[in-house]
């Protein structure tokens, strides 16, 4: 599933899980979603970056210039105090969202 086919607020609780644990540049980030979704969610750097743009505008995010692996100059994202808390209250949601909409999906029709 590619990034412009993620659902709505999706990708932004996805880029903020990836960063709950170390600054990731983009390249990282959309490695970390690929990997632990085994394949299934492809971010593509065309809704990528501006999300993390409009995690970082919006406070979410802090950004710093740093060295890949590799040694490539890159821009580090990491979550702000209001980030973590915006992944929580959203992690919260969707696991409300998921188990609703698993109890319609198991729901006989009709009912």
């Amino acid at each position: 599933m590619s990034g412009s086919d993620l659902f709505t607020g999706t990708l932004d609780l996805l880029i903020l899980r990836s960063l709950a644990g170390d600054a990731l540049h983009g390249y990282g980030i959309g490695r970390h979603i690929r990997g632990t979704s085994a394949g299934v969610l492809e971010v593509e750097e065309g809704a990528l970056y501006p999300a993390l743009h409009r995690l970082e505008k919006r406070g979410f995010l802090k950004a710093s210039w740093g060295r890949t692996d590799t040694g490539r100059r890159a821009k580090f994202y990491d979550l702000t105090a209001e980030g973590r808390a915006r992944l929580d209250s959203e992690m919260e949601r969707w696991q409300a969202y998921s188990r609703a909409v698993g109890d319609v999906l198991a729901a006989e029709p009709g009912d």
